[in-house]
């Protein structure tokens, strides 16, 4: 046999080894998932969500009915919720809200986008017992736990057609959800959070790279056509949300934004900006100035269950405000877990 004929030979019996062993691989993972010996999710994406995303939250296509005109009430109150109970809205007796943001401005897709504080389980997650209050609440009490911090003004009365509405599509949304309302991508994405302060150089310059083009220069937002509502909400200012909300604290803003900003850039598994840029830009926006919650010192009558990144005291601890407001957070949590064994994430 001559040289080449022995090399080309070889090269056969090579290819035949791998494309035997490549068959036996593939039988033995066929022959562990036929007899249920390995996971059947074994290769699926660890981020790969419910299929509860994907089912029908279209109001739209909802037949006529008395029940369901409430609920496509409740729907358009959350997507246009300043036309109906904001400040200029045209009827002083409706006005609830003081500035120009809607539920759907936080809770985006309507409240169904996972990692967007999504509403999809809420009212089986209610009644919960909420830090803030220091007691088990209603869900209607968490609704106007948002009207008095992100929407900026004064409660909606729990007997109002506003509220029965409000609820009434938060019910329609948790239809498919399961009894304890528990879903994967509830609440925002987690980060590591950086073991120093914010940089706030930084953070304007992550600003002036990924949201001026929506928030603008001034972070003042775009509005609608429609004069009521924001396409891209103000980020500071007497139009924002004001410093009782929970998206005034670095760590939950951070979140907030890695898993959703820049804007229709980014998605969760997907996410456009690194942790630190999210913690950066959060910080920088949060130092802003914005509308004070009136009598914040009644929040969290406990206040061993105040967020480390609450940017108002009184705490019970001795850190400063600057630090509670822009980190390093890793010590704070260490003194809670130290002296009252309590673990803090946000």
């Amino acid at each position: 046999m001559t040289e080449e004929a022995l090399y080309y030979y070889r090269k056969i019996i090579k290819q035949m080894i791998v494309c035997f062993g490549t068959i036996l691989i593939l039988a033995s993972i066929l022959f562990l998932f036929c007899f249920d010996l390995v996971p059947k999710d074994l290769f699926k994406s660890k981020n790969k969500l419910s299929s509860l995303y994907d089912m029908n939250y279209d109001v739209s296509t909802l037949p006529n009915s008395k029940e369901n005109e409430l609920l496509k009430y409740g729907f358009e109150l959350f997507e246009n919720t300043p036309k109906y109970i904001g400040p200029n809205n045209g009827d002083t007796s409706m006005i609830f809200t003081g500035n120009g943001l809607a539920c759907k401005n936080c809770h985006l897709d309507s409240g169904t986008r996972p990692y967007s504080g999504p509403l999809i389980g809420i009212i089986q997650r209610f009644p919960q017992f909420r830090g803030r209050e220091n007691k088990i609440g209603t869900i209607e009490e968490r609704i106007n736990g948002c009207m008095e911090r992100s929407m900026n003004d004064h409660m909606l009365p729990t007997s109002s057609k506003e509220m029965e509405a409000i609820v009434s599509y938060l019910k329609w949304l948790s239809r498919y959800a399961p009894e304890d309302g528990e879903i994967k991508g509830k609440g925002f994405l987690k980060i590591e959070i950086p073991e120093r302060a914010v940089n706030l150089d930084h953070g304007k310059k992550v600003f002036i790279k990924h949201c001026i083009i929506c928030h603008g220069k001034d972070g003042q937002g775009v509005k609608n056509t429609d004069g009521y509502t924001y396409e891209y909400p103000p980020l500071w200012g007497k139009n924002s949300f004001n410093n009782g909300a929970g998206m005034n604290r670095v760590i939950t803003a951070a979140r907030f934004i890695k898993g959703n900003m820049p804007f229709e850039l980014t998605t969760y598994d997907a996410p456009v900006l690194t942790d630190e840029e999210a913690y950066d830009v959060a910080g920088y926006i949060n130092q802003k100035p914005r509308p004070q919650k009136t009598h914040p010192e009644r929040d969290f009558p406990d206040l061993k269950k105040k967020p480390v990144s609450t940017p108002y005291p009184p705490y019970a601890d001795n850190f400063s405000i600057e630090q509670h407001q822009l980190g390093p957070f890793q010590p704070i949590m260490a003194f809670y877990k130290q002296k009252y064994n309590i673990i803090k994430t946000k």
